[in-house]
C-alpha cells in the first residue's frame, strides 16, 4: 500500500534532516522539538479529533438511519442516479450509497466539515458492502474518495471569517478565486479517475449534469458578486449553510413520521454505528498525524519551499507565490497545519497582500488527502489503496496551479 511507504518516508526523512541540522548546523533542539511534536500530535489525534468526532459521528449516522427508513436517501439516489450510475458504474441503481455520497458532497459544498465526515464514512461503508475484495479499494471507492479530497466548496465561510478577524479590507475578496480553484481541482479529479477507470465522460448525461452544475455555480457567483455587499456575502453564507444543516434532520424526521417509523429508536440504532466507526479509525488517526507531525517539525517543508524559490529565481520569474507554498504543501497532510500556516502568512505579509490572499486560496481549494485516505479507508479496513493517493495528489497539484493562476489574475 502506498500509504505504508509514505508513512515510513515521513520518519526516515525527518530523521535524516534532524541529523543534518544537529551535525552541520549545531541545532541541539531539533530532536526535542520532533519528540515533543510527536507526543502532542498523538494526544491531539485522540483528544481533539477522534473523541469530538464520536459525537458528530453518532448524531449524523443516527440521522442518516432515520433518513434511510423514511425513504429520503433512496429518493435522493433516484434523482442523482442517472449521473452517478455513469460515474460509479459498479454501484447498482438506487443503492443507498448513491444518496449518501450526494449528502457528503452537498455538506462539503456548503463548507459543513463536521457533517461531511460522518456522511462520507457512512457512504464509504456502503461502498465497502459492494466491494468484492475487502482489503483492496474498489473503483467506486477511489472515485468517491478522490472527488472528496479535491475539496469542492461553494461557501468558504471559515476563511472569510479569519480574514475579517485579521483586519482584511475586503475579507470576501477571495470568494470567487476559491470557487474557481476548487472547481478546477474537482473537475481534474473526475477526469483523472475517469481516465484510470476508462469511464466515458462524453456521455450525454454526464455532460448535461456537468453543464448544469457549472451553470449553478456560475449563477451563485454572479448573485453573490452583483447583489450582495462585502459584509452580506459572509452573513448570507453562514445563514444558508446552517439553515441547510438544520433543515436536513428536520426533513428526515418528518419523512419518518409520515411513514410511521419510530424515529427515536431508528436514531439510536444508527448512532451506535457512529461509536463503533470512531473507535475503529483511532489507530489510523494516531499513525497518520504522528508521521505528519515529525515530517513537519523537522523542517522538511522549508527545504522544498527554498528549492522552489531558488529554481524560479534562476528562471527570472515572479517568486512571490513561493512564500505561500507552505500552505499548499501542508494542505494534503494536515488541515489544522495548513490553517495555521495560512494565518501566519496573513500576519507576516498582511491579509491584503498577494501572499496572504494566495494562502487563503490554497487553503480553500483542496482537502487533506492523506488524512482522508487514512480515515476513510481505515474505517472499512482497506489496506491496498491502489492509485487513490496518486490520483488525489495529481488533482491537488492541478488545484495548486489553478490557485496560483487565479491569484495572479485577480490580485496580480
Amino acid at each position: 500500500m502506498a500509504l505504508n511507504y509514505i508513512w515510513i518516508a515521513f520518519f526516515i526523512v525527518a530523521f535524516g534532516i534532524g541529523l543534518i541540522k544537529l551535525i552541520f548546523f549545531g541545532d541541539t533542539e531539533i530532536f526535542k522539538l520532533m519528540v515533543d511534536g510527536l507526543f502532542s500530535s498523538t494526544k491531539a489525534s485522540i483528544m481533539d479529533i477522534a473523541l469530538p468526532l464520536v459525537g458528530a459521528m453518532a448524531f449524523w449516522l443516527g440521522i442518516m438511519n432515520v433518513g434511510e427508513k423514511a425513504g429520503a436517501i433512496r429518493f435522493l439516489s433516484r434523482i442523482v442516479g442517472p449521473f452517478f450510475n455513469r460515474l460509479f458504474p459498479d454501484v447498482p441503481e438506487n443503492h443507498p450509497a448513491t444518496g449518501q455520497m450526494m449528502m457528503n458532497f452537498s455538506a462539503n459544498l456548503l463548507g459543513l466539515d463536521n457533517a461531511a465526515t460522518p456522511l462520507g464514512l457512512k457512504a464509504m461503508g456502503s461502498l465497502q458492502e459492494l466491494n468484492p475484495h475487502k482489503d483492496t479499494a474498489s473503483n467506486a471507492q477511489i472515485m468517491f474518495l478522490v472527488l472528496h479530497t479535491s475539496g469542492l466548496t461553494l461557501l468558504p465561510i471559515s476563511i472569510i471569517a479569519q480574514r475579517a478577524i485579521l483586519g482584511a479590507s475586503d475579507p470576501s475578496d477571495i470568494f470567487i478565486p476559491c470557487i474557481i480553484a476548487t472547481y478546477v481541482a474537482t473537475l481534474s479529479a473526475m477526469l483523472i479517475c475517469a481516465f484510470w477507470q476508462k469511464i466515458n465522460l462524453w456521455d450525454r448525461v454526464i455532460i448535461s449534469w456537468m453543464l448544469g452544475l457549472s451553470t449553478f455555480i456560475g449563477l451563485v457567483v454572479w448573485y453573490f458578486t452583483i447583489y450582495l455587499s462585502k459584509d452580506q456575502i459572509s452573513e448570507v453564507s453562514k445563514v444558508v449553510s446552517n439553515t441547510m444543516l438544520f433543515f436536513i434532520p428536520v426533513l428526515f424526521i418528518l419523512g419518518a413520521v409520515r411513514k410511521r417509523v419510530n424515529v427515536f429508536e431508528a436514531f439510536v440504532e444508527g448512532a451506535k454505528g457512529g461509536f463503533e466507526t470512531s473507535v475503529r479509525i483511532m489507530p489510523y488517526l494516531v499513525a497518520m498525524l504522528a508521521g505528519i507531525s515529525v515530517f513537519r517539525t523537522s523542517g522538511a517543508l522549508d527545504f522544498f519551499v527554498e528549492g522552489f524559490k531558488w529554481a524560479f529565481t534562476h528562471l527570472n520569474t515572479d517568486t512571490r507565490f513561493t512564500d505561500a507554498l507552505p500552505v499548499a504543501l501542508m494542505k494534503p497532510l494536515s488541515g489544522s497545519g495548513a490553517r495555521a500556516m495560512m494565518l501566519e502568512s496573513m500576519k507576516t505579509f498582511g491579509p491584503d497582500s498577494f501572499v496572504g490572499r494566495l494562502s487563503c486560496i490554497f487553503n480553500g481549494s483542496a482537502d487533506t488527502t492523506f488524512y482522508i485516505v487514512a480515515l476513510y479507508f481505515g474505517s472499512v479496513g482497506i489496506k491496498k489503496s491502489r492509485y487513490a493517493i496518486t490520483a488525489g495528489l495529481l488533482a491537488d497539484l492541478v488545484g495548486v496551479i489553478a490557485a496560483i493562476v487565479v491569484a495572479y489574475l485577480f490580485f496580480g
